[in-house]
C-alpha cells in the first residue's frame, strides 16, 4: 500500500530560481526534473496536489548584474523572468503557477510574516558596524566590498566569502576593502538590523530533525546534523539595500528583507495566486489543520547548496509564526558536473536549457530521460555528450522505440491497426507477463515514493525490454501463418502492455506519452497508475510513427566543440609572474618561526568546499592548521605529507575552528599548487632560514 495515502492533498515546491540568469542542466537535475516526475506521479495516482514555483528577483547579485548591463533591476528581473518562465514551459515542468517575488500579493505576505515574528518579540535588534560608501552615500551588500582574504591572500575575496580558498567572511574580516561601487575605502557606520534567533531554535529544531532520520536523503539528514552540531547562531533578516522588499517598520526605512527571508515565503504568495486564480482554498494548502491527519504534505525539491535555507531556516521562520506546517521531506540532490568540470555560469561552461530547445528542437524527452538516469540523488554525478548519445540511441531508440514501433507495424500489417475479440474486451492475458508487471509496478511505486527517480526509470525501461522479449519469443510474425490466433493474442498483449508502458511513461516522458497515446488512439484520461488497462473490441490504432531518432556523431561532435570553445573563450589570460614584493629587513624576516612537519591527520571542513582541517607534527608540538587546499588534495593522500609550516603567525579562527599557523605552497602560473619541503628527509621541526 502506498505511504502517500495518508495524505489527503500535497504542496509541492521546487527551489525559486534566481532571475539574473538562463537556466542550465544542474539546476534541472537539481529541483525542477525530479519534483515534476514526483508531481506527475501524484496526478495519476489522482492526488489532490499543488506544484508551486516562481523567479526569486531580490538581493544584492540583482542589482550587481544589473550595474554590469547599465541597466535597471527591473529590466533584469523581467527579462529573466520570462525567458525561464519559457524555457520551464517548453521542457515540460508543470508547474500549478510559475509566480514572482517582486508581486504586489509576495511583497504584503512577507511583510506580513516580518511582522507577525516582530510582535511577538521573536526577532533580536542588534547595532553593529557595517561598511559604508560616502561617496554613493549607501551601506554595501556583502557583495560589493572587495578586500584580501585573511586566510589564503586572494585579494579578490567578496565580503561574505572567499572563492578562492572558501572561508566564510565578514565584510569586516577583508584586508584592504574597497567598495566596488566607488573605488574606494568605505568606512565603517553604526546600523540596525533585526536577527533571527537561530540558537534559541536549535533544540527545537534538533528534535524534529531528529524524526527524519530514516525517511530524509542521508545527504540532507547528515548535512542538518553537521550544522546544528556547529550550533546556530542568530543570523540578520534584514539588510541595507535599495532593492528588494520593505522592512514594514518605521525605524528600518531603507532598509530590505534579507532575500532568505522573502523567497521561501515565495512558495506560500505563489500558492495564494493560484488559489484566487483557480478559486482554492490556499489555506489547506500551508496552514495547520484543527485534525492533523487533514493537514497537506509539504514537500520541498532543492539542489544541496539549499538544505541549509529549507531544513534549517525556513522551518524557523514556520515554527516561530506558529500557524504554518512544516516540511515532511526536503528530497535535496547533489551537483551534476559537465564533461569532466563542474558547471560554472561565469565561465560559460553549461548546458543551457534555452539553447538546447533551439538546437534540438522537439527532443525534450530525450533530455528529460538523460538526465533522469544520471540524477545527483545522493552523489554528485556528471553528464556527457557521448553519454546522451549512448542512452538515447542503445535506450530510447534500440530498446522503447524499437519495442513500439514493431508492435504498431504488425498491427497494421495483419488487421489494418483494427483491434477485435469475441469476448468484447481485450485485456492481458499472459499469467507471466501480468505478474512481472505487477512487480514493475511495486518497483516503480516504491523508488519513486523514496525519491529514486532513477531506479524507477529503470523499472519502465524494464516494461519495455519485456514487451521486446515477448515478441521475440512468440513470433507473431511467423505464428500468423500457422496458428492465427496465437499471433493475435500476443500483438493484442503487447498493445496492452504498451499501454502500460505509457502510464508508467508518463511522468518521465510526457511527450512521447503523448505520441504513444497518439498512435493507440486513446485520450490522456485512458491512462493512470491503477494497474488497469483494456482495449474494447473494435478499437481503431491510428498510424505507426518513429518516437525517437538516432542522433548522429557529428551532431555530438558539435556540441563538445561548442563547449570546448566557450572554454577558450572565457579562459582568464595566463598570469606573469608575479612580481617580487618591496624589499623587507633581514630583521624582519628573522621574525618568522618556519619549521619542516609531517601532515599526521585530514579532513574536510564541514559546510566548505576548499578547506582542509590539518594536524601538523611540527617537532615542537601537533597543531591544527586550516588550510584552503580542498580542491587540490584528497585528505586521505596528504597524510603523511611533509611541509613547511609558519609556526608563529597569529592564531585565527576558521569556520569554528582555531587555526594555529599556515602551510607554505608554491603556486604556478595555471593555479597549480605544490608542498614546499626539503629536498632531504629532515627531523619535523627543523627551522626554515
Amino acid at each position: 500500500m502506498s505511504k502517500l495515502n495518508k495524505f489527503k492533498r500535497f504542496t509541492v515546491t521546487s527551489a525559486l530560481p534566481y532571475a539574473n540568469g538562463p537556466l542550465h542542466i544542474g539546476h534541472l537535475a537539481g529541483a525542477y526534473l525530479p519534483a515534476d516526475i514526483f508531481v506527475r506521479y501524484l496526478r495519476l495516482k489522482h492526488k489532490d496536489v499543488v506544484y508551486i514555483c516562481g523567479s526569486d528577483e531580490h538581493g544584492a547579485a540583482i542589482t550587481i548584474k544589473a550595474k554590469k548591463e547599465n541597466t535597471t533591476p527591473q529590466a533584469i528581473i523581467d527579462k529573466y523572468h520570462n525567458q525561464i518562465k519559457t524555457s520551464f514551459e517548453e521542457f515540460g515542468i508543470s508547474f500549478d503557477i510559475y509566480h514572482r517575488t517582486s508581486s504586489p500579493i509576495h511583497h504584503d505576505l512577507s511583510q506580513e510574516f516580518f511582522l507577525n515574528l516582530y510582535e511577538k518579540d521573536e526577532f533580536v535588534e542588534k547595532f553593529s558596524e557595517q561598511y559604508f560608501d560616502e561617496d554613493y552615500q549607501q551601506f554595501l551588500a556583502d557583495r560589493y566590498i572587495i578586500g584580501t582574504c585573511p586566510n589564503c591572500s586572494n585579494p579578490n575575496a567578496y565580503g561574505d566569502q572567499c572563492e578562492n580558498c572558501g572561508t566564510s567572511l565578514n565584510p569586516t574580516d577583508l584586508i584592504n576593502p574597497i567598495s566596488t561601487l566607488s573605488g574606494k575605502t568605505p568606512v565603517l557606520k553604526l546600523t540596525k538590523h533585526w536577527f533571527l534567533p537561530l540558537d534559541k531554535y536549535q533544540p527545537w529544531l534538533e528534535k524534529w530533525i531528529d524524526t527524519k532520520e530514516g525517511d530524509w536523503k542521508v545527504n540532507v539528514f547528515g548535512q542538518c546534523k553537521s550544522w546544528l552540531k556547529s550550533g546556530l547562531q542568530p543570523r540578520s533578516m534584514t539588510r541595507d539595500l535599495d532593492w528588494g522588499i520593505d522592512v514594514p517598520l518605521e525605524e528600518a526605512k531603507g532598509k530590505k528583507l534579507y532575500v532568505w527571508m522573502d523567497a521561501p515565503i515565495g512558495y506560500i504568495s505563489a500558492t495564494k495566486q493560484w488559489a484566487i486564480d483557480n478559486g482554492k482554498d490556499w489555506k489547506l494548502y500551508w496552514k495547520k489543520q484543527e485534525n492533523e491527519a487533514d493537514e497537506s504534505c509539504l514537500l520541498h525539491f532543492i539542489g544541496k547548496d539549499n538544505i541549509v535555507f529549507h531544513c534549517i531556516i525556513f522551518p524557523s521562520i514556520l515554527h516561530a509564526h506558529g500557524e504554518y506546517i512544516l516540511p515532511q521531506n526536503v528530497p535535496a540532490n547533489e551537483f551534476l558536473n559537465l564533461e569532466g568540470d563542474k558547471l560554472s555560469t561565469s565561465r560559460n561552461h553549461a548546458v543551457w536549457l534555452h539553447e538546447y530547445l533551439e538546437e534540438f528542437p522537439g527532443k525534450q524527452d530525450e533530455l528529460r530521460y538523460v538526465l533522469t538516469s544520471i540524477l545527483p540523488e545522493t552523489s554528485d554525478s556528471e553528464f556527457t555528450w557521448k553519454d546522451y548519445q549512448a542512452r538515447v540511441n542503445n535506450e530510447l531508440v534500440a530498446i522503447l522505440g524499437n519495442y513500439v514501433n514493431r508492435v504498431m507495424i504488425l498491427m497494421h500489417k495483419f488487421y489494418d491497426g483494427k483491434i477485435e475479440s469475441e469476448t468484447g474486451k481485450i485485456v492481458l492475458t499472459d499469467k507471466h507477463i501480468n505478474a512481472e508487471l505487477s512487480r514493475f509496478y511495486d518497483e516503480i511505486e516504491v523508488n519513486l515514493e523514496a525519491y529514486r527517480f532513477r531506479q524507477a526509470l529503470q523499472s519502465v525501461m524494464d516494461i519495455a525490454r519485456l514487451g521486446n522479449r515477448y515478441l521475440t519469443e512468440n513470433e507473431p510474425w511467423k505464428t500468423i501463418k500457422t496458428n492465427p490466433e496465437q499471433a493475435k493474442e500476443t500483438l493484442q498483449n503487447s498493445l496492452i502492455l504498451i499501454g502500460h508502458l505509457a502510464a508508467c511513461l508518463q511522468p518521465f516522458l510526457p511527450a512521447t506519452v503523448k505520441k504513444v497515446l497518439d498512435m493507440l488512439n486513446l485520450p490522456f484520461s485512458a491512462i493512470a497508475f491503477d494497474r488497469e488497462m483494456a482495449f474494447e473490441s473494435g478499437h481503431q490504432l491510428n498510424a505507426p510513427a518513429l518516437l525517437f531518432e538516432k542522433v548522429e556523431d557529428e551532431v555530438i561532435a558539435a556540441q563538445i566543440q561548442k563547449l570546448a570553445d566557450k572554454k577558450a573563450a572565457t579562459a582568464p589570460p595566463v598570469p606573469a609572474i608575479v612580481p617580487a614584493k618591496e624589499n623587507i629587513s633581514y630583521e624582519s624576516f628573522a621574525t618568522m618561526d618556519i619549521r619542516t612537519g609531517t601532515i599526521v591527520a585530514a579532513e574536510k571542513v564541514a559546510k566548505t568546499k576548499k578547506l582542509l582541517k590539518l594536524s601538523i607534527d611540527t617537532g615542537i608540538d601537533t597543531r591544527t592548521i586550516v588550510s584552503g587546499i580542498a580542491e587540490y588534495f584528497e585528505p586521505e593522500a596528504i597524510i603523511g605529507q611533509k611541509v613547511s609550516v609558519l609556526v608563529n603567525l597569529e592564531p585565527r579562527e576558521i569556520k569554528g575552528i582555531l587555526s594555529q599557523g599556515m602551510i607554505l605552497m608554491a603556486e604556478n602560473a595555471d593555479g597549480k599548487l605544490s608542498f614546499v619541503m626539503p629536498a632531504d628527509e629532515m627531523h619535523n621541526g627543523s627551522v626554515v632560514r
